[in-house]
């Protein structure tokens, strides 16, 4: 059967049977798959940020660099302050970076607080194996 003016709304162009090729039928929806895809990137959204989270994300174990001094080129000396679940305590990664952000020093350094007490301030002397330009406290996260 072929389209004519009277079967066609006034504002869809007429074409001349035959030139264009066939008319394609509407695609069915497929909700189901669409459902399965969303819940799929939600799984794995929240796997990633739980990951994440324990990675980096425990407020509990918060540390902050206080200043760096004694810069020489085998070392840096690294004031921080770590807070801690009262009488706890973790284990913080430090490090120390040159001028081109290349890392010249890491440690992991063990911090206990004293019972009663929730904060600990600390002086650490990383040994480097080129000057460094910055100290820095990277992570704190609880003893494994």
């Amino acid at each position: 059967m072929t389209e004519t003016h009277t079967t066609l709304p006034p504002d869809t162009p007429v074409f001349p049977p035959g030139r264009y090729g066939r008319r394609r039928a509407p695609r069915r929806r497929r909700p189901v798959l669409a459902a399965l895809l969303v819940v799929a990137a939600v799984a794995a959204l929240t796997v990633i940020s739980v990951r994440l989270y324990k990675q980096y994300g425990d407020p509990m174990y918060d540390a902050q660099v206080i200043s760096y001094s004694d810069i020489t080129d085998t070392q840096v000396v690294v004031d921080f302050r770590v807070h801690l679940p009262d009488g706890g305590s973790a284990v913080c990664l430090l490090r120390a970076r040159d001028h081109a952000g290349g890392e010249v020093a890491r440690e992991e350094v063990p911090v206990t607080a004293a019972e009663g007490q929730s904060q600990v301030v600390l002086r650490h002397r990383l040994a480097t194996t080129a000057r460094p330009f910055i100290g820095e406290v990277v992570r704190c996260r609880p003893p494994a």
